[in-house]
Parts: C-alpha cells; structure tokens; sequence
C-alpha cells in the first residue's frame, strides 16, 4: 500500500467532449457560409446586407472565442484526507471579507459569511479573519462584536456534530445539513440552545439597526470622511482571531472602491499575521463546504511548481436560486463550460471574490524572479509599498522567508492605522482588484487553478429584481471594456508579457461583452427595418440559402440548449437565459458603453453601483419564487432601449402582416425570414411587453413608454424616408 504522504493531492481528469465539440465546429462552419453569403449579396440588397455581414462577422468572432476557451475543457479532483495525514505542513491562512454600505448589505448577512468562515476544517491557530466595512459602521462593529461571542458556541457545535452547513441562517433555515445523531436527546437540546443564541444575536442587530448602536469603541462618523479604524475583536484560543478594519477616507481622496479596500486589506493583516496565503470573499458568499480550505490547500500544496498555482479560483453560485432562473442571473452553464475551459488554458480569471492566492503573487512577483537579499533594499521596498518599515519587513518575510519577521498582531495595530491611511498608496505600485488583478498575473507568467467541490464550496445571494440585475450586469461591462482599452489589455498583455495567446482569446472574449451591444442592438432592429422599408437582407424562403440561416439558428439553439439540459436544468431555464442575455445586451452593456465614453471625454467619473443583498431568511421558499419570478421595472432609462426594440418590432409586424396579406406570392415586399426574426425579437423582450400592461414596480413607467414611443416613431419615419430617398 502507497505511502499517504507519497500519494498526489489532487489529479487533472479531461473533459473534453468530441461530440460537442464536432457540432461547435459544425456551427462555425455555416457561420462563414451566412457571411459569404451577405458578401455574394450585397450588391443585390445593399445596405441591409453590409449591416448583416458586419453583426455577423462580430458574431462569428465571438464564436471562435467561445470555441477557444471550451476546447480543452479539464477539472481537478483533490483529496483533502490525504492532506490531512500531512497536518503539520499545512500553511497560515488570512480571510478576507469585504462589506460597502450596512444599508444595502444586511450585516447579519455579513455575520454569517464571517461565522461560516471561521467555523472551517482547519488548524484554528492558521487562520485569521479580516472584516473591512467600507461605510464605518458602528452597526458592523457592534455586529461583529457579538458575532465573536456567539462563535464559541457556533464553532464548537459545528465541530462535535459535522455540521455540513456552517452559515447559522442556511442551517436553521434547511434540513439537508441535519448530522445522523439529530435523533439523539443531547443533540436537540443543543441544536436549541445554539438556536436560541442565534435568534438572540439576529434580535440584537435588528433593534440596533432601529436605533444607534451601543458601541463606545469608536464615535459615529461620515462614512466618507473618517480615520482608519482598526480593532482586533478577538484572539482567543478555540476561535480564530478576528480584525474589524475601516481605512481611512477622505473628501476628494480618491478611494479606488473595493479595490482599495483589499490593498489595505493586504497591507494589515501583512503587519499583524503576515500569512502566505489569502481568501477573499464578499460580505454575500458564505462557506458552504466546510474543508474549502483543505480544497485549496491540495492544489497549492500539489503542485509541483509554484508557478502553476498563482491563485485557486473557486465558482460563483447561488442559493434558493428562483426556479427557471427568470432574470438570468445564476450564471450556472457559464460556471460549468467556461470555468472549466479556462482550466484548459493558462487558468480562471480572478473574479474578486471566493479566491485563494498567495501572498507573494499580490506582492507582484513573477514566477522566475530569484528573490536576493540585496534586491530586497529599503529604496526598493519603499517604492513599491511605501514607507512603513514593519510593513516593509512583513514583504520582505513572504519574498524572501530566511528574512525574520518581528510578529505580534497588538504591536503593529499603531502601525496598521497608518498603512490603512487615504494617502499610503501615493507613489507606490499597489494595485487594484477583480479581472485587471488577474490579468496582471497571467501576464507575468503565473496559471491559475479552478476548483469545483460537491457539495459547492461558497453560495450567494444572486439579485432578486430586474433593475438590480441589469445594473450588475453594467458594472460588470463597464469594468471590462475600461480594462480593454487599457494599457493593460490582454493584447498588450500578450505583446510585452507573458500572457498565452489563447488566454489572450479568452480575455477578449468577456471584455468584449459591452461592444456586442452594437451588433446585437443594429440585429435587433434590421428585420423590422428591412420590413419597413421592404428591403431584405435574408434569402427569400424558395431559395436553397435559406438553409443557412435555418441552420445556424437550428444548430445554435438546439446545442445550447442540450448544454442546459446535460447539467439538469430545464428547457423553461435556457429560454430565460438566452432572452435575458439579450436583454443585457442591448441595455446594460450599451449603457456601459456610454458610461466609458462619458468618462473619456471627462463627463462622468468612475462610481461603485453597490447591488443590494436580498438573503432568504425565512422558510417560505414558494412565496419568494412567486414574488421574485416577476420580472420588475423602474424609472432608470437602462429600460429604453428594450422598450423601444419591442415598439418598433410590433409595428414592423403589423406591417408586414398587412402586407402579405395584400400582396402576390414571391413578391419583393415583406420577406418571411425577416417577419421570423421580428417575431424571434419580440418573443426576446415578451417580459416588456408584460411590462406595457403591469402595474406598480411589474409595470414599464409611462415616461419609459412615451420616450420609446418617440424613438420608435422616429425609426419607423427613418425606414419610409429610407424607402423613398
């Protein structure tokens, strides 16, 4: 029998699927038979045609990107028992959790993020638990004050009875999780007992949210203008240590959002724990795996070369997820091909949020750079971390670890104070967060690794309203095409670095997302111009290029489809993702396109849209399904756009409705393969139809209603003037 400690942690299994693979191909095939088509065409049908071949081109570019990243799709599967035979090797740990405002992200939401984590299978002297609350909130401190004490309790039942689910409000809340000695008399009593603790801590917060908070540690302040706040809430033995830290801000100080708030994440817990290794999580993503840590500690700890390992990403995913996923927004299909594409590359993309990296990495080391003592100079230090001496002997311990490190979290909280400070960052190479993070580490060099677990390691909660998932939707956009025009871009990144051509492909491929809006936009609304005006740009339905067209929307829908189907989902959930994608992109992403361009030309400065968090608290899982399955509106004009597709394409229908009616078989007028794409768009945006007869927040506002009349007019007034000019 092998020897434990001789046995690999993790393996690499392929998951590469001929089949699909070959109807991918297939797809792209009649891909570039449609272009060369429009090309053969254009002198027959103009203008509507040249529109065609471009949208299409842009189409067929996203496919092979698409066809780049699913083309070695691999996983990994770890073996944490056998990591634990090796307890002694395994590595401090330093958590981080980031909260922006305690009005839109519940801080008992937060509590339990904090409590999941500190209740994980790992040594609990190796782990260190870092909250950062962006608005100062004397609620957050007094909430995670209590939280520290109700975790002597939490933890150690968790521990005793192998609780599966380390979030109180998710235990409490399911029975799945329920150990095998629920039966048991001591059992029941304490699972009451700790319920009861945790109903009086949710009391807590809630009559403290109603009023002010008792907490005397520190005075109610501006959240954005206040000292840097750092407090070690506990450091008792059973319980990991627990840092509470607000960084400075100031007015006109620019704050680089969440950005700034890991760098001076980084930068504290360097002085106080100085641990290898980094977890950061959002205040939403609570630990549904108990040995997550043990999960990613098998692929740093496997890995037979540290550059193959810069970080370990881990999948976004969502619980009490509505049935159908209506708004599109759980992302299951994209975690499931394309996290595991990305593998097969040069690794994950980091996401800002359930991430394992190490420290070094973030210190903007390459994976080839001998470190030497004379490099580690104070001028050097200085310039890339700033003036703080402990910090700068904390970076010089992870480069360089035959380098002593004075420890000691109380002696550098005077310190952290100042390395948490608006100013620090001034003249140094700190960086900033989410995909640019990422992209810097593949471009020296470094791979990343993708993780899956069964069960999930971390769950969210996934936006419940249509404004706030379009708005979602835009940030993400905006925050992608700001980095594609970039000095930083992948393609520079590829140039002057070390990024992998095909990793460059996959870059492109999710920073691309807000110029689709163009072509899918101009898409949307070319049959109902062509129906107008009564040109076309589709092949007539008795001429055999008709097939190909028929083909591509064939072999699209129908392989896409499958995709949802082979991981369990249904026919009613592909359906709403694929419209809801449409509706993204000719909404949010076109907004992200105007929102960089006012920027550039100096308009509009950069601001965090904060998604509310919506956690399902109480059992009633039908009403919410109920409640949220209703797409919902607002007065924001990302609705426009949306609104005015559909207007347009219910006239142009009408219209040519009317007009096969009256008119000869074969004729040059209204073409059914552009009445079919009109239908297809209006079947896209059925949700605002619903909209144009809701009432309340289901309802499209009427100034919405009348703006897109306008717009509509207008188009339709262009297609005539078109037509006679």
């Amino acid at each position: 029998m092998a020897n434990q400690s001789s046995l690999p942690l993790y393996e690499r299994v392929n998951l590469r699927n001929r089949k699909h693979l070959a109807v991918e191909l297939l797809l792209l095939f009649f891909l570039f038979s449609l272009l060369t088509y429009h090309l053969l065409s254009l002198k027959q049908y103009g203008i509507p045609a040249l529109l065609a071949f471009l949208c299409e081109s842009f189409f067929t570019f996203i496919w092979i990107l698409v066809l780049n990243i699913k083309w070695n799709q691999i996983k990994y599967v770890e073996y944490p028992d056998r990591l634990l035979k090796r307890k002694t090797e395994l590595p401090a740990v330093d958590m981080f959790v980031t909260t922006a405002d305690a009005g839109i992200e519940p801080p008992i939401l937060t509590m339990n993020t904090v409590l999941s984590l500190l209740a994980v299978d790992y040594p609990v002297g190796k782990l260190t638990c870092y909250l950062s609350d962006e608005s100062a909130s004397p609620l957050t401190y007094y909430a995670l004050v209590e939280t520290s004490k109700f975790a002597k309790i939490w933890l150690p039942f968790c521990k005793k009875y192998d609780i599966s689910t380390r979030a109180p409000f998710r235990y409490f809340a399911i029975t799945s999780s329920k150990p095998s000695q629920e039966n048991s008399p001591e059992f029941q009593q304490e699972q009451k007992m700790v319920k009861d603790n945790y109903e009086m801590l949710c009391q807590k917060i809630e009559d403290a949210s109603k009023t002010h908070a008792p907490c005397n540690d520190f005075p109610e302040m501006d959240k954005n203008n206040h000292p840097a706040i750092v407090k070690i809430i506990t450091e008792e033995e059973g319980v990991p240590c627990l840092v509470y830290i607000s960084r400075e801000k100031r007015p006109k100080k620019p704050s680089h959002f969440k950005a700034g708030a890991m760098n001076a994440l980084t930068r504290v817990s360097g002085l106080i724990t100085n641990a290898p290794f980094l977890l950061n999580v959002d205040c939403d993503m609570y630990v549904n795996n108990p040995q997550v840590v043990l999960h990613a500690m098998c692929l740093f700890l496997g890995v037979g070369n540290e550059r193959d390992c810069a970080y370990v990403q881990f999948p976004q995913e969502f619980y009490d997820g509505i049935k159908d996923d209506p708004l599109g927004n759980q992302y299951v299909v994209l975690v499931k091909f394309v996290g595991h594409g990305l593998a097969g590359i040069q690794g994950p993309m980091y996401t800002g949020t359930n991430c394992f990296l190490r420290r070094k990495v973030i210190y903007g080391i390459s994976p080839d750079q001998k470190i030497t003592t004379g490099e580690l100079s104070d001028p050097d230090l200085q310039r890339k971390f700033g003036e703080s001496s402990p910090l700068k002997e904390s970076v010089a311990h992870i480069l360089l670890p035959s380098i002593s490190s004075k420890g000691g979290s109380s002696s550098f909280v005077e310190a952290a104070h100042r390395v948490a400070g608006c100013d620090y960052e001034h003249g140094t190479c700190w960086g900033t967060e989410d995909v640019l993070t990422g992209l810097g580490i593949h471009r020296k060099g470094w791979k990343s690794m993708y993780c899956t677990t069964d069960p999930v390691s971390f769950q969210g909660c996934a936006p419940t309203t249509g404004p706030d998932t379009m708005i979602q939707a835009k940030r993400w956009a905006t925050g992608f095409l700001e980095i594609l025009f970039s000095s930083m871009s992948p393609i520079s990144a590829t140039i002057h670095g070390k990024l992998q051509f095909r990793q460059c492909l996959a870059y492109l491929w999710i920073m691309s997302w807000s110029l689709r809006s163009i072509p899918e936009l101009v898409y949307s609304l070319l049959p109902a111009y062509c129906i107008i005006s009564g040109s076309h740009f589709l092949p007539k339905v008795y001429e055999p290029a008709i097939l190909i067209p028929v083909a591509v929307f064939l072999i699209f829908n129908i392989h896409t489809l499958s995709e949802y189907l082979k991981i369990g989902l249904s026919a009613r959930a592909w359906w709403n993702n694929q419209r809801i994608t449409r509706i993204n992109c000719t909404s949010s992403w076109l907004f992200a396109i105007f929102t960089i361009f006012l920027k550039f030309i100096g308009l509009s400065q950069s601001a965090f849209d904060v998604t509310a968090k919506n956690p399902s608290i109480n059992d009633d899982k039908d009403m919410k399904n109920k409640d949220c399955s209703k797409f919902t509106f607002s007065e924001s004009l990302i609705f426009l756009p949306g609104t005015t597709i559909l207007l347009v394409n219910l006239t142009a229908l009408t219209i040519g409705m009317v007009r096969l009616l009256v008119t000869t078989p074969h004729s040059n007028e209204a073409g059914i393969g552009e009445l079919l794409c009109s239908l297809w768009a209006v079947l896209y945006f059925w949700i605002f139809l619903k909209g144009l007869f809701g009432k309340g927040k289901y309802g499209i506002p009427s100034s919405t209603i009348v703006k897109s009349g306008v717009l509509a007019l207008l188009f339709t007034q262009f297609c005539i003037w078109s037509t006679n000019a």
